[in-house]
């Protein structure tokens, strides 16, 4: 999950506010078909954000010299509960359970491997697979371990090798399982969040992607070596009105190594709504209209025609609890996104799968004022880190047996007056 978003984008966005009359008409209800049966259903989390008791990383780092407002400490304890976790998800139906094996963790010195590292994540992997779901694997979802930080980072063109290596390894132990995979969590918002804490500079960041593409490339080939018939991706950080710029910088450049198209879709964007700038802040006052994913999911099927989409990430924040200003309730926007997946299936989109973010409470890029999960772990101030269940879990499962929401369904959340998700394009021509 990115919890901050590139200052670019959001210029680039209010800019086409400035221009863009608010001329569409709001959308009224219609049919939802139901999914098909081997439609995925997902539950998406990331290992640094929820293992807790961190290895030296990057963001150990950042916590030190007191660039976040809290350090991860025990986050939910996964790496403990993992496997109470992982029954959660079961219970929900899900098929596929979203994990990322932490680099830091398994190799904290240059060229050691941890064995109980890899023991774990071996354990992690045998748990999601005796549930009777498929792991989805995320090589790189922020993290870079502390040694690789004291070198340079991503400023280095020799880190495209070390990672390199580590993916290789990761790849070596897995592959035989039949995973999803994920190469770079994210890399356009990858790249704003390490320029804001430290990781790259400004001059550093044309360098920075370069590597992204060349890594992910040379991975992709590497996985389809081992296990022929993989599903790889990495997902894309929906930016609203700004995405077909943003794509140019990695998506464009990796899309013929990509055998779906993975989206991350959060927040709306309007001529009537400029919230979107509380992301930076206070993510819980940004809207999150739901039909935005529709658009966003146009966006890319009319982009790549017949590459099949995956929503790999998608969710609500709240604060410190379950409530938000807006009163919108996660449960209902759950179910208004799912109607909007179904709706984009209805009108001809390949869409394959959809993970909601995420299955519990966790650390949100230096804070745990942000709450995302379908349970709520109060990090903070329960040591017990007791999961209480939100109202979305039992919508979840409801869901996800019923194979989508019932076709009548009606969403709670209006649709957007002229939606600029894909700029121009949302507000011509919304879906009727």
């Amino acid at each position: 999950m990115r919890r901050r978003f590139g200052i670019t984008a959001v210029a680039l966005g209010l800019t086409a506010l400035s221009v863009m009359p608010a001329t569409a008409e709001p959308v009224g209800g219609m049919h939802a078909e139901p999914l098909p049966s081997e439609f995925l259903w997902g539950v998406s989390g990331s290992g640094f954000q929820s293992e807790g008791y961190a290895p030296d990383s990057n963001w150990s780092r950042y916590a030190d010299a007191g660039k976040t407002k809290d350090t991860v400490g025990t986050s939910v304890d996964f790496l403990h509960r993992y496997r109470e976790d992982i029954e959660r998800a079961r219970e929900l139906g899900t098929q596929v359970f979203r994990m990322s094996v932490e680099w830091a963790r398994v190799e904290p010195t240059p060229g050691h491997q941890d064995p109980a590292a890899w023991a774990f994540y071996d354990n992690v992997v045998a748990a999601i697979l005796a549930a009777g779901m498929r792991p989805m694997i995320t090589l790189d979802h922020w993290v870079y371990p502390g040694w690789a930080f004291d070198r340079g980072g991503w400023r280095r063109d020799e880190m495209s090798a070390e990672w390199l290596a580590n993916a290789r390894r990761v790849v070596d132990r897995y592959a035989g399982v039949d995973p999803l995979w994920i190469t770079i969590n994210e890399p356009s918002a990858y790249a704003f969040q390490e320029m804001q804490v430290g990781g790259l500079g400004p001059a550093d960041l044309s360098a920075a992607m370069d590597r992204w593409v060349r890594v992910h490339r040379e991975i992709y080939d590497y996985i389809h070596a081992a296990q022929p018939t993989a599903q790889v991706s990495s997902n894309v950080a929906y930016f609203p009105v700004a995405e077909s710029l943003v794509d140019t910088t990695f998506l464009d450049r990796v899309v013929d190594k990509l055998d779906f198209i993975g989206l991350d879709y959060y927040y709306s964007m309007s001529p009537t709504d400029l919230s979107y700038a509380n992301v930076f802040s206070e993510p819980w006052n940004a809207t999150v209209a739901p039909d935005g994913l529709y658009y966003a999911l146009r966006h890319y099927a009319e982009k790549y025609p017949g590459r099949p989409l995956y929503v790999v990430e998608n969710g609500i924040p709240t604060e410190n609890g379950p409530g938000r200003p807006d009163g919108y309730d996660r449960a209902d926007h759950l179910a208004d996104s799912v109607y909007w997946v179904q709706r984009a299936i209805q009108d001809g989109m390949n869409v394959i799968g959809y993970n909601y973010w995420s299955l519990t409470d966790n650390y949100e890029w230096g804070s745990y004022t942000p709450r995302f999960g379908l349970y709520s772990v109060d990090v903070k101030n329960d040591p017990n880190l007791t999961r209480v269940p939100t109202r979305a879990v039992d919508a979840y499962r409801t869901v996800i047996a019923q194979g989508g929401v019932p076709a009548r369904y009606t969403p709670v959340h209006p649709s957007t007056l002229c939606s600029l998700v894909d700029a121009l394009a949302s507000c011509a021509r919304p879906v009727g």
